[in-house]
């Protein structure tokens, strides 16, 4: 049977509510499709590193879905009433604990006994980090891990340092370098076979031909093998044909191309050219005319395995070279087959010296005093675990499984980073960011208003970056450079500068205004572009008249004339199509009743701000909290939509709180005009009255023909009312 989910529609989409901590545990149950993250980041988030970090599992700096879920079952397990998961209180009873589980009765009896807690007693976060670190500090702690520092002879620590040196360390709950009984049965084994290995060949002396110092033999032989053979094979090849002799010793052109290059001896290029100068039948020589990259290679290959194995020699037949090679065939067919290779790192020697002695029972035998603590081991990491969860999950499922935090206003989102002031509002819509260039690129499908903000405490010099969403207002006075104060969770304030935005419609009424905006802005610019570069022309040319040599002594240019005709005929032509423009538009506006032209200029503005306004009804539309998580590390998995009226709650406006008073005084205000306000009663005045008083004579009606001008009556009206009178008085019979 199917569990009996509740749901509520916030953001434009269906959430899960979680109102009891049987929902909690049956988190498994519901469907992934319908949980609205399925991931977030471990950083950068306002949320107990600690919880974050248990619940993480992988400890790939993300929790999932699965590892919510399975904390959501472990801790509801152990709680006799898993509501009280909901209550995100900081402290534990251990009545609460059910002890009805092998776990629970460890963590309950753990607190009685240890920590001394009555069942209505309450175990604190303090007192919960108390006892994990002083029951990790103890040598014995339950983990199965033993340090050096837990051994009481020097021997037994010699042998832990061994093991650590040739498989590695696992670390203690103390946080020390330790071993694990698999890694001491693992060394012990590595050493067996690393002897057993040996005895193969000692007292062999066709596979250690030169004893132990074979092996050196064997890797001065292998580390120039492939060399030595290429020199060999390009000797054949020029035998076979002397002609090949100079192509196999490499182009000059390729010494050209080296002779412009800074050269070492070790030089990749260098190491790449012949071992030695290639002949028909020229033997390799061992002390001159060696590759200077090789000299050292070679120099080992002589003195390690060629004197002790063939004798003294200054050059190196291919026959010496396959003879040298077969002598040692035998050692690589037996170092083919090494086990235990691990204890390389000791030394035979010492392997075989801690095989002798008694060690491993000892290690042994102190594993198993460790894991005889593993109870209090699971009581104290248990009862660290359950006491975080008991305070953080239910607030981690509100901003995961749903987003209750952030759509109920009540409280902040774990991914809200705290508060921007900034040209007189304040957004709560605030991430931190480690790149925003990187950020920006996913961020920018939101469709939502974004300034990225460097952020900086002088005093402890700490930065810190933040994405702030403006939904609320207008962009007129937002652009790079502007500072403001950020307050972050913790109420430390922060000295922000924005320093990229990523621009999008706010408001529908920005956008009716924002054509206007731009041509007024673009005129401004292209005036001043104008009015600079004549100011920079005209001093150019001041300060070449006054650098000119002589140019008191020059004749004065001849004046120019006040008027250019051409000027004056292109003026005329301007003139006149500006009056012919405003003539055919005047024509068109005299089809229109007076009070009806002020209604054609709002329906020509709204043609014009139209376009901008859909787009930004179609962004705003879309607005979507998504993308912004997403290029944080977050996997949402629902369409997390900020509508207009819920924009306007993340962005708040300046406004004067209420009871306050307001004084109109002001010293400096400029005076105000009141020709505006006239104008503007002199246009109502005008409105009604031409509305009134059109070819339809409305106020003539209303007043039975007192004010007003009389309806106008239509040329082709009057002749058919004529017609019908004439043709009414043929017919009527003549009256005397």
């Amino acid at each position: 049977m199917s569990y009996p989910w509740k749901f509520f529609r916030a953001g434009g989409f269906n959430q899960v509510a979680i109102n009891s901590g049987a929902d909690l545990l049956n988190l498994g149950q519901l469907d992934q499709k319908l949980w609205v993250a399925l991931a977030c980041p471990t950083t950068g988030v306002e949320f107990d590193k600690t919880t974050l970090a248990l619940i993480d599992t992988d400890k790939d700096g993300r929790v999932r879905a699965p590892e919510l879920i399975a904390a959501a079952k472990w801790a509801g397990g152990l709680l006799k009433n898993p509501d009280d998961l909901l209550k995100g209180s900081s402290t534990l009873k251990p009545a609460a604990i059910n002890d009805a589980t092998p776990e629970g009765k460890l963590i309950a009896n753990f607190t009685r006994q240890v920590l001394g807690k009555t069942d209505n007693g309450e175990v604190t976060f303090e007192e919960a980090a108390a006892a994990a670190q002083t029951f990790a500090a103890k040598l014995f702690n339950g983990d199965g891990i033993v340090p050096a520092d837990s051994a009481s002879d020097a021997a037994t620590k010699a042998v832990i340092a061994d093991i650590i040196n040739c498989l590695g360390a696992e670390t203690d709950a103390s946080g020390k370098p330790g071993v694990s009984q698999a890694k001491v049965d693992q060394f012990f084994a590595d050493a067996a076979a690393y002897s057993d290995w040996w005895k193969k060949a000692e007292g062999d002396a066709s596979v250690l031909p030169l004893g132990l110092n074979t092996e050196a033999a064997a890797a001065s032989v292998k580390a120039v093998k492939t060399k030595v053979e290429d020199y060999f094979a390009r000797g054949r090849l020029a035998a076979f044909d002397p002609r090949s002799v100079n192509a196999l010793n490499r182009d000059e052109k390729e010494y050209a191309v080296l002779g412009s290059k800074d050269l070492t001896s070790h030089h990749a290029d260098i190491a790449s050219l012949p071992l030695a100068q290639v002949g028909t039948t020229t033997p390799l020589p061992l002390t001159q005319g060696i590759n200077p990259a090789w000299t050292n290679a070679i120099a080992a290959l002589q003195t390690q395995a060629i004197t002790p194995l063939l004798g003294v020699r200054p050059v190196l037949t291919e026959a010496d070279w396959n003879a040298l090679v077969g002598k040692l065939a035998a050692f690589d067919a037996w170092n083919a087959g090494k086990t235990g290779g691990s204890m390389e790192k000791i030394g035979l020697p010492r392997a075989r010296e801690i095989l002798a002695t008694k060690v491993k029972e000892t290690l042994t035998a102190l594993i198993a005093r460790d894991q005889a603590e593993e109870g209090n081991s699971v009581a104290v990491i248990g009862l660290h675990r359950l006491i975080y969860y008991h305070r953080d999950l239910a607030k981690l499922c509100r901003n995961f499984v749903n987003f209750s935090d952030f759509y109920g206003r009540k409280d902040k989102a774990i991914f809200q980073a705290g508060t921007l002031y900034l040209d007189q509002r304040s957004c709560d819509l605030c991430l931190s960011v480690d790149d925003a260039g990187k950020h920006a690129v996913m961020a920018g499908m939101a469709g939502t208003y974004l300034a990225y903000c460097d952020c900086t405490r002088k005093g402890s010099g700490e930065k810190l970056s933040i994405v702030a969403a403006f939904t609320g207002g207008d962009s007129d006075n937002l652009m790079v450079g502007r500072n403001g104060i950020f307050y972050d969770r913790k109420g430390l304030d922060w000295d922000a500068t924005i320093t990229r935005i990523l621009d999008n419609p706010i408001s529908i009424r920005q956008a009716f205004w924002s054509p206007y905006k731009k041509l007024v802005r673009m005129l401004e610019e292209r005036a001043a572009k104008q009015a600079a570069d004549a100011d920079a022309s005209a001093s150019t040319q001041l300060t070449a008249v006054a650098n000119a040599p002589g140019a008191s002594a020059s004749p004065a240019a001849p004046a120019k004339p006040a008027f250019d005709p051409s000027v004056i005929a292109l003026l005329s032509l301007a003139l006149g199509s500006l009056a012919a423009a405003a003539a055919s538009i005047l024509v068109f506006l005299g089809k229109f009743e007076a009070w009806q032209i002020p209604l054609f200029v709002v329906g020509v503005m709204l043609v014009i701000s139209a376009p901008s306004m859909a787009i930004a009804w179609l962004k705003l539309r879309k607005r979507n909290l998504g993308p912004i998580l997403d290029a944080n590390g977050w996997a949402v998995n629902a369409r997390a939509k900020m509508n207009v009226p819920f924009g306007g709650a993340l962005t708040g406006v300046a406004a004067l709180p209420p009871g306050a008073t307001f004084s109109a005084t002001d010293e400096f205000a400029e005076k105000p005009a009141v020709w505006p306000k006239l104008l503007m009663f002199a246009f109502v005045v005008w409105f009604v009255w031409a509305f009134l008083n059109d070819k339809d004579g409305r106020l003539n009606r209303w007043t039975d023909g007192k004010y007003g001008k009389a309806p106008t009556v239509t040329a082709s009206s009057g002749t058919a009312t004529n017609t019908v009178a004439s043709v009414i008085s043929t017919n009527l019979p003549a009256t005397k």
